[in-house]
């Protein structure tokens, strides 16, 4: 489970020019902006990271002018997100630990629960269509990459390693399936049913996605973006909807297949693959800084882009993820021309 709320460390403090009150602090790999002279070198705070939604409460009021959210799904509270402070782009909230009950804290405990946090996610049935009926079935995983400002120390585990960075593409989170001769259908984590009102399966009969699978004759899960009108705000300029693989599941013994099986199976699937924009023998980006610039740029529309996502060309498990090896590394520039 994410960490939305967490004990953690300032380990750096830096001034922020032509700013008198505030300055840049830096936790795990993350940079906010806080009021200056609140935090030392070395001390502990509760970190929330971007998308956290904080419940309203008179320690956090001080968000209300920029962060208040009201609306019957979420309820009411403050949603964090990329935000930009005299040049000084902040990510995340940072306050002293004296918010919190009274109680021993350590570095990397969970304090979500204890502060009432939730995570900022407006319902999937806003942009899929269709009827739902149940959940993604036989244990399909979701899809959730861990944003490399969280785990700094996936730098080092990959260096050395092959590797290949992928595009991540602006729209909602799609699985086609084939078990024992059965195609179906998911969203991000429902189910649908065979309806004219669902895009995702029009989309999967026009593109003959079914009749392909099922001729394939495997059990198999092919995750990845769709995008276009009606969609997030279809960046990509997309006229008509289009389906980006980005992982083929084996539903057989539930592993991801490695990045030369990916691209192969997609081929013959004729299904469309995320954009693969580097395949290397060896991972050498040094810091979190380094990739959060490779992260940069637009999509062919001339919109920034959302972001990228890493992966080692052999599938392989990552006990600091506890799961597989792959992290995605958000664009900025992105983040900030968001709603």
């Amino acid at each position: 489970m994410r960490k939305l709320a967490s004990i953690q460390e300032i380990f750096d403090i830096q001034p922020i020019e032509n700013a008198d009150a505030i300055e840049k602090v830096s936790i795990l790999g993350w940079h906010c902006v806080s009021k200056k002279g609140e935090f030392n070198i070395g001390d502990k705070c509760v970190y929330f990271e971007v998308d956290s939604f904080l419940p309203v409460d008179d320690k956090f009021e001080f968000l209300r002018a920029g962060s208040y959210k009201n609306n019957e799904y979420m309820g009411e509270g403050f949603r964090l997100k990329t935000q930009r402070f005299r040049g000084q782009i902040s990510q995340g909230l940072a306050l002293p630990i004296s918010i919190l009950p009274a109680g021993n804290y350590e570095i990397g405990d969970d304090v979500t629960d204890v502060l009432g946090v939730k995570k900022w996610d407006m319902p999937e049935m806003a942009t899929s269509g269709g009827t739902a009926i149940g959940s993604k079935p036989f244990g399909i995983y979701t899809t959730d990459e861990t944003r490399i400002q969280s785990i700094p120390e996936i730098v080092d585990i990959m260096q050395g390693k092959p590797y290949y960075i992928s595009t991540k593409m602006d729209g909602t989170s799609v699985t086609y399936y084939v078990k024992d001769g059965v195609f179906g259908v998911c969203g991000r984590t429902l189910e649908y049913k065979d309806t004219d009102d669902c895009s995702f399966w029009q989309y999967a009969k026009k593109h003959s996605i079914d009749v392909n699978m099922l001729a394939y004759n495997m059990n198999i899960a092919i995750q990845g973006e769709f995008c276009g009108g009606g969609i997030q705000k279809n960046r990509l300029k997309l006229k008509e909807p289009c389906f980006f693989a980005f992982n083929v599941l084996s539903l057989d013994n539930m592993k991801y297949y490695d990045f030369e099986a990916f691209i192969n199976t997609c081929g013959e699937l004729n299904i469309t693959t995320v954009p693969i924009e580097e395949v290397k023998d060896s991972f050498a980006y040094k810091t979190v800084d380094e990739l959060l610039e490779r992260a940069k740029g637009n999509y062919d529309s001339g919109n920034k882009k959302e972001g990228i996502v890493i992966r080692p060309l052999k599938e392989e498990y990552c006990y600091l993820l506890s799961g597989r090896l792959s992290f995605k590394v958000l664009n900025n520039d992105f983040l900030l021309k968001q709603d």
